[in-house]
Protein backbone atom coordinates (compact mmCIF):
# COMPACT_ATOMS: atom_id res chain seq x y z
CA UNK A 1 0.00 0.00 0.00
CA UNK A 2 1.48 3.37 -1.01
CA UNK A 3 0.72 6.38 1.18
CA UNK A 4 1.63 10.05 1.48
CA UNK A 5 2.56 11.06 5.03
CA UNK A 6 0.68 14.08 6.41
CA UNK A 7 2.72 14.09 9.65
CA UNK A 8 6.19 12.98 10.65
CA UNK A 9 6.04 9.34 11.74
CA UNK A 10 8.90 7.81 13.73
CA UNK A 11 10.90 5.19 11.83
CA UNK A 12 8.87 5.81 8.66
CA UNK A 13 9.34 9.30 7.21
CA UNK A 14 8.63 13.02 7.18
CA UNK A 15 5.75 15.13 5.89
CA UNK A 16 5.19 14.57 2.17
CA UNK A 17 7.16 11.35 1.88
CA UNK A 18 5.61 8.64 -0.27
CA UNK A 19 6.05 5.37 1.58
CA UNK A 20 5.09 1.77 1.00
CA UNK A 21 3.68 0.09 4.10
CA UNK A 22 1.85 -3.12 4.82
CA UNK A 23 -1.85 -2.71 4.22
CA UNK A 24 -2.82 -3.48 7.84
CA UNK A 25 -0.50 -0.77 9.23
CA UNK A 26 -1.85 1.77 6.78
CA UNK A 27 -5.51 0.80 7.09
CA UNK A 28 -5.61 0.33 10.87
CA UNK A 29 -3.17 2.99 12.15
CA UNK A 30 -1.97 5.62 9.67
CA UNK A 31 -5.23 6.35 7.84
CA UNK A 32 -7.65 6.45 10.85
CA UNK A 33 -5.34 8.74 12.85
CA UNK A 34 -4.93 11.15 9.92
CA UNK A 35 -1.19 10.61 9.68
CA UNK A 36 -1.33 9.61 6.01
CA UNK A 37 -3.52 9.48 2.92
CA UNK A 38 -3.60 7.05 0.00
CA UNK A 39 -1.22 8.10 -2.80
CA UNK A 40 -3.62 8.69 -5.69
CA UNK A 41 -3.15 11.41 -8.30
CA UNK A 42 -6.03 13.41 -6.79
CA UNK A 43 -4.69 13.13 -3.24
CA UNK A 44 -1.18 14.09 -4.36
CA UNK A 45 -2.55 17.31 -5.89
CA UNK A 46 -4.55 18.08 -2.71
CA UNK A 47 -1.47 17.45 -0.56
CA UNK A 48 0.74 19.77 -2.63
CA UNK A 49 -1.88 22.52 -2.22
CA UNK A 50 -1.86 22.04 1.60
CA UNK A 51 1.88 21.35 2.00
CA UNK A 52 2.81 24.75 3.49
CA UNK A 53 -0.12 24.62 5.94
CA UNK A 54 0.83 21.13 7.16
CA UNK A 55 4.51 22.03 7.53
CA UNK A 56 3.64 25.18 9.51
CA UNK A 57 1.39 23.14 11.84
CA UNK A 58 4.21 20.62 12.35
CA UNK A 59 6.68 23.45 13.17
CA UNK A 60 4.23 24.94 15.70
CA UNK A 61 3.77 21.54 17.34
CA UNK A 62 7.54 21.05 17.56
CA UNK A 63 8.06 24.52 19.10
CA UNK A 64 5.32 23.81 21.64
CA UNK A 65 6.95 20.49 22.61
CA UNK A 66 10.37 22.17 22.92
CA UNK A 67 8.87 24.86 25.18
CA UNK A 68 7.30 22.16 27.39
CA UNK A 69 10.67 20.34 27.52
CA UNK A 70 12.45 23.55 28.55
CA UNK A 71 9.87 24.08 31.31
CA UNK A 72 10.44 20.50 32.57
CA UNK A 73 14.24 20.87 32.47
CA UNK A 74 15.68 20.63 35.97
CA UNK A 75 12.48 19.14 37.42
CA UNK A 76 12.98 16.25 39.81
CA UNK A 77 9.89 14.27 40.75
CA UNK A 78 9.60 12.76 44.22
CA UNK A 79 6.96 10.15 45.06
CA UNK A 80 6.27 8.26 48.28
CA UNK A 81 5.11 4.67 48.29
CA UNK A 82 4.74 1.93 50.86
CA UNK A 83 7.79 -0.31 50.86
CA UNK A 84 9.18 -3.28 52.72
CA UNK A 85 12.41 -3.45 54.70
CA UNK A 86 14.74 -3.76 51.69
CA UNK A 87 13.11 -0.98 49.66
CA UNK A 88 10.87 -3.25 47.60
CA UNK A 89 7.54 -1.53 46.96
CA UNK A 90 4.17 -3.01 47.82
CA UNK A 91 2.75 -2.67 44.32
CA UNK A 92 4.43 -0.47 41.72
CA UNK A 93 4.68 3.03 40.32
CA UNK A 94 3.34 3.22 36.76
CA UNK A 95 2.70 5.80 34.07
CA UNK A 96 -0.58 6.98 35.60
CA UNK A 97 1.08 7.68 38.98
CA UNK A 98 3.84 9.71 37.33
CA UNK A 99 1.36 11.61 35.13
CA UNK A 100 -0.80 12.45 38.13
CA UNK A 101 2.20 13.73 40.13
CA UNK A 102 3.45 15.88 37.23
CA UNK A 103 -0.01 17.36 36.68
CA UNK A 104 -0.25 18.24 40.39
CA UNK A 105 3.15 19.93 40.09
CA UNK A 106 1.78 22.15 37.31
CA UNK A 107 3.10 20.38 34.20
CA UNK A 108 0.52 19.32 31.61
CA UNK A 109 1.51 15.77 30.64
CA UNK A 110 -0.57 13.04 29.02
CA UNK A 111 -0.26 9.44 30.19
CA UNK A 112 0.77 8.34 26.69
CA UNK A 113 3.79 10.68 26.82
CA UNK A 114 5.35 8.87 29.81
CA UNK A 115 7.64 5.98 28.89
CA UNK A 116 9.03 3.49 31.39
CA UNK A 117 11.96 1.74 29.64
CA UNK A 118 12.37 -0.94 32.35
CA UNK A 119 8.64 -1.31 33.03
CA UNK A 120 6.82 -0.23 36.20
CA UNK A 121 9.02 0.92 39.08
CA UNK A 122 9.04 -1.67 41.87
CA UNK A 123 12.03 -0.52 43.93
CA UNK A 124 12.59 2.58 46.08
CA UNK A 125 15.43 4.87 45.06
CA UNK A 126 16.48 6.97 42.07
CA UNK A 127 15.09 6.16 38.62
CA UNK A 128 14.84 7.82 35.20
CA UNK A 129 11.61 8.08 33.22
CA UNK A 130 11.42 9.19 29.59
CA UNK A 131 8.90 11.84 28.54
CA UNK A 132 8.17 11.55 24.82
CA UNK A 133 6.65 14.98 24.10
CA UNK A 134 7.05 14.88 20.30
CA UNK A 135 8.61 12.65 17.65
CA UNK A 136 11.80 14.72 17.95
CA UNK A 137 11.59 15.72 21.64
CA UNK A 138 12.31 13.15 24.36
CA UNK A 139 13.66 14.08 27.79
CA UNK A 140 14.80 12.04 30.78
CA UNK A 141 13.08 12.95 34.04
CA UNK A 142 14.68 11.89 37.34
CA UNK A 143 12.19 10.26 39.71
CA UNK A 144 12.95 9.55 43.36
CA UNK A 145 10.81 6.94 45.11
CA UNK A 146 10.85 7.55 48.86
CA UNK A 147 9.81 4.53 50.97
CA UNK A 148 6.95 5.12 53.36
CA UNK A 149 7.36 3.09 56.54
Amino acid sequence: MELILLQKVANLGNIGDRVKVKSGYGRNFLLPQGKATVATADNIAKFEARRAELEKAAQDELKSAQARAAKLEGTKLSLTAKAGGEGKLFGSIGTSDITEALNKAGHKIERSEVRLPQGPIRQAGDHFVQLHLHTDVTIDLPVVIVPEE
